[in-house]
């Protein structure tokens, strides 16, 4: 989703335009520039083109650094789409090239394939097994669309939520609220991360209980804001099961 709303917004609003999504099988032969682990081998490819105006050769240079589409290009969202993207790839031991032009730019996806017969999913947790006792959850997230999701969720397990969209906002908000457990986002633009946010709550409320909800695979900072005792780490997108899993331990 996030090439394809990169590409709408590339192609602005007063001009049409053609998104072409794709998929197949592919056998590489050599590494993929910028995933030196990807060797040769069979892949599922997914490609996703546009006939937008293209990105500029400098700019491609820096698009799946995190806020570059946003502060130098000038696109809307948080800036962290195409860093989101990059991040999963390598999470799914998979390579991405990239392709820009006059004439539109190809993103190219490849998962390696596997031979493996599909396995059946395990059981799905109850989600009454998930509910709550109505204690008070703080969503601290800087993107609306996370904080609503997170939120929607957290209700259906019968928790009371607030919601904040920054770490100076979530600092502010418990000197002077109660809450069970804080959730936190990693990265916030602009302002304060998770860890500082985690940081400076601590300073207040002593044994505030934390987990981490990122986009991003586990880090340096993670590690750092776990140290200072938040608890566990949750991968976005994460479903109703892993969120409510990990928020019913922490208030153990």
């Amino acid at each position: 989703m996030n090439l394809i709303n990169n590409a709408v917004e590339a192609f602005g609003d007063d001009q049409a335009g053609e998104i072409l999504i794709s998929s197949g099988n592919e056998e590489l032969h050599e590494p993929l520039p910028g995933f030196p682990d990807i060797g040769s081998g069979k892949f599922v490819r997914l490609t996703i083109s546009d006939n937008g105006p293209g990105i500029s050769a400098q700019d491609l240079e820096h698009i799946f650094e995190p806020f570059y589409t946003k502060k130098t290009m000038g696109l809307s969202g948080t800036g962290l789409g195409l860093t989101v993207v990059w991040n999963t790839m390598q999470d799914h031991r998979g390579g991405l090239t990239v392709e820009s032009g006059a004439g539109g730019t190809t993103f190219t996806l490849f998962f390696p394939a596997t031979a493996m017969a599909a396995q059946l999913e395990p059981m799905a947790i109850k989600v009454e097994k998930l509910y709550g006792q109505g204690q008070t959850i703080l969503v601290v997230d800087d993107e609306p669309h996370q904080r609503d999701i997170a939120s929607k969720i957290l209700q259906l397990l019968h928790y009371r939520v607030e919601a904040v969209g920054s770490g100076r906002e979530a600092i502010e908000y418990t000197k002077f609220h109660s809450v069970d457990l804080v959730i936190l986002d990693m990265i916030m633009e602009p302002g304060l991360n998770g860890r500082e946010t985690y940081a400076e709550i601590l300073a207040h409320t002593p044994g505030q209980k934390a987990i981490i909800a990122s986009g991003f695979a586990e880090s340096e900072e993670i590690i750092k804001i776990q140290n200072l005792g938040a608890g566990q780490y949750v991968k976005k997108p994460y479903t109703l099961e892993q969120l409510g899993a990990a928020v019913q331990f922490a208030l153990r």
